[in-house]
């Protein structure tokens, strides 16, 4: 079956370019020219990602990502936006993004970007399981829960990516680079601000159980004391 993708862009033209090029790629799309209309369209189906624009008329892509993320933690949010500004990626990632491309990007790119976020999603609906006993905690990354009795936590996709890599490295002292490009897919400024926020979330998940410490070796990176 062919991946589904929800683009939202408000540039009638770009749109059509990017929907026909993923299109040619073997992508069903569905294109939607607001954030309020993508939101509709989101409720009635399922999509395998969301390419969303930032400045969209009715509901911007900041507040269409809060949406999405208030319904499903797992489905893949790139943001596509001319913006460069540090404080917008950040509020990007507040919202719920997974990545960014920064216009004018080459479809090449995009496409690239898409795949990478698929076969992760692939790896998730796997039959293996793939569980880690972290302490007194029981971490199943296809079910994106840490198990602590019979208390679950959920995690978002993110999440469960950046913890796998951390607890299969285990006692081991990770750069911070290393984590970015394993987990992100490259050594970026912003994803890694993104990624430290992603670290916080895990310590309080950790809070469960206090002999687990996530370490950061300052100036180097990460570990994940067990």
């Amino acid at each position: 079956m062919k991946a589904t993708i929800l683009l939202a862009e408000d540039d009638t033209t770009l749109s059509f370019v990017i929907k026909d090029s993923l299109q040619e790629a073997g992508f069903e799309v569905t294109a939607c020219t607001n954030g309020e209309q993508a939101w509709q369209q989101f409720q009635k189906k399922e999509f395998d990602i969301c390419l969303l624009d930032v400045n969209m008329p009715i509901r911007d892509g900041f507040a269409l990502a809060k949406r999405i993320r208030q319904q499903s933690d797992v489905v893949p949010i790139i943001f596509l936006t001319a913006k460069s500004l540090e404080e917008d990626k950040l509020k990007g990632f507040d919202a719920g993004a997974d990545d960014y491309v920064t216009k004018p990007f080459s479809m090449q790119e995009l496409i690239k970007r898409i795949e990478v976020f698929l076969r992760r999603t692939k790896k998730l609906n796997a039959d293996v399981k793939e569980e880690f006993t972290l302490g007194k905690l029981r971490f199943n990354y296809n079910e994106l829960k840490i198990y602590d009795g019979e208390d679950i936590i959920g995690l978002t996709q993110k999440e469960a990516d950046l913890l796998k890599f951390l607890a299969g490295n285990a006692n081991k002292i990770l750069k911070r680079e290393e984590v970015l490009i394993n987990v992100w897919g490259k050594d970026d400024y912003f994803l890694g601000r993104s990624m430290d926020v992603f670290i916080t979330k895990l310590r309080k998940h950790f809070k469960a159980d206090p002999s687990i410490n996530l370490e950061t070796i300052h100036g180097v990176g990460f570990r994940l004391n067990l």
